[in-house]
């Protein structure tokens, strides 16, 4: 077992035990600090951080465990005691304090490794449930439809690639897709169907990372690396050892960390937010977009050798108005998601319900589909008849809402012979609406009979002509 470049903090007073534990750790290639009092101990960890502590417990002047007390030891350190037989009660104190494990002296030093690195997998899975925990994202399970039969194709090839790789690092994944689509619950359900779905997932929303925190957030950081890293801290990285690391909206991070990832991704290995040590790293990176990588690279925005690195597994997700009637088995089984969740009873889509579902153009995708059923079920009496989507009838509406809707249309208009853009009018009536409503986002989608997710997915690509929107 190996502590390659690992930095080991070795405190222990008699003179032949340190020795030969110093000498076995280095052997595996741990960079060890061998201190035999309290006051070298402090010193040290005031100028050095360390990866692990093996502290004895009884010093000559004093108990090792006030370095534990008074926190002079970084939560990031990996700290294992080692006590004579029959000083448990103070191994127990250890643990209290913070320590990850205890040995009883004497013990065989091939043990010794191997606790080290069960304690450290030990940590990182706590901070890695400690990210999780933060996000507090469930994992709903990802729908495949008719018309996802290709994805689900692509996917089972991965997933024999990497029964065959088994043991070995995986090759990353790139997910495409607009937003909405489900990037990161399909990514979830490559992980835990994969050969490491017994290891941690770690996800991060690359576009809610500041800019001057994200690299010490995936790489972590040294004491004192920065105002206010008064511990050192694991990154993301290796929080998620053993497993996978998920990046949503990855071209958000900065060409310079960009730089940083291409390095782990390709040599395996990082180094902390002031640190000079490399540390090795095993996790699996799959990354998502809701952007085209290959135009980000032409403008500039994303570096081209990190998308050749990634692009070996692709996965594009259609969005939700290229996939036909699977519409309507997906809305099914959010019906009865939903209303388990609430309580509700799930209640079928009426015709009228599925013709409005179909007519739809979904530019928020399977997030605004969800949206819209919340809503139905919690709001509109279980009815879901979606009639805010009423717009979008392909059958049109009787009485008053249709003739308000053609009223718009001059009565001499026709489409010109070279084409009409959808796409362009209905930016041009977003723009209306907002004037009219002043910039208010939740008028202007009442005005124009749509949601308010709707509008906002669509003032990504539209100017602002009434002033900018107001949030209500």
């Amino acid at each position: 077992m190996k502590l390659d470049g690992t930095s080991l903090l070795l405190l222990e007073d008699e003179p032949l035990l340190r020795r030969r534990i110093a000498a076995r750790l280095e052997k595996l290639g741990a960079e060890v600090t061998a201190l035999d009092t309290v006051a070298d101990a402090r010193r040290a960890l005031a100028e050095l951080s360390f990866d692990f502590a093996l502290l004895d417990v009884n010093l000559p002047d004093g108990r090792s465990l006030v370095l534990l007390e008074e926190k002079r030891m970084p939560l990031n350190t990996v700290v294992v005691v080692m006590t004579a037989e029959g000083g448990v009660e103070g191994a127990v104190e250890a643990m209290r304090l913070g320590a990850a494990d205890y040995l009883v002296k004497p013990f065989d030093l091939d043990e010794l490794p191997v606790r080290l690195q069960r304690a450290s997998k030990e940590r990182k899975a706590k901070r890695g449930e400690e990210h999780s925990r933060e996000q507090q994202v469930p994992d709903d399970g990802f729908f495949f439809g008719s018309a996802l039969q290709p994805l689900q194709a692509q996917l089972e090839k991965i997933l024999l690639a990497d029964r065959r790789l088994r043991g070995v690092a995986l090759p990353p994944v790139l997910i495409e897709g607009e937003t909405g689509t489900g990037k990161t619950t399909l990514a979830r359900w490559l992980h835990s169907r994969g050969p490491r779905a017994q290891g941690p997932l770690v996800e991060v929303n690359c576009s809610a990372l500041p800019e001057t925190l994200a690299e010490s957030e995936l790489f972590g950081h040294e004491r004192g690396a920065f105002t206010d890293a008064r511990e050192a801290r694991l990154g993301l990285l290796e929080a998620a050892e053993g497993g996978s690391l998920f990046l949503d909206e990855l071209p958000s991070l900065s060409p310079a960390i960009q730089a940083k990832l291409l390095k782990a991704v390709e040599d395996r290995v990082i180094r902390r937010v002031g640190g000079t040590r490399t540390i090795p790293v095993d996790a699996r990176i799959i990354a998502a977009t809701n952007i085209d990588l290959k135009a980000a690279v032409a403008a500039g925005r994303f570096r081209e050798d990190l998308l050749h690195r990634l692009d070996l597994f692709r996965l594009r997700i259609p969005p939700l108005r290229d996939r036909g009637e699977d519409i309507l088995r997906l809305s099914e089984a959010l019906v009865v998601r939903l209303a388990r969740t609430y309580g509700l009873k799930a209640q079928a889509i009426p015709e009228e319900g599925r013709r409005r579902l179909l007519a739809h153009a979904w530019p928020g995708n399977v997030r605004e589909l969800a949206h819209e059923i919340e809503r139905s079920l919690v709001f509109d009496d279980d009815q879901l008849t979606f009639a805010s989507l009423a717009r979008y009838d392909a059958g049109g509406e009787a009485g008053a809402e249709s003739a308000a809707t053609a009223a718009f249309l001059a009565a001499q208009f026709r489409f010109p012979d070279q084409g009409f853009s959808l796409d362009a009018a209905i930016d041009h009536l977003i723009r209306l609406a907002l004037q009219q409503a002043g910039g208010n986002v939740s008028a202007a989608a009442r005005l124009l009979g749509v949601s308010r997710d709707t509008v906002r997915y669509r003032l990504k690509g539209v100017g602002n002509g009434g002033g900018a929107p107001r949030r209500d």
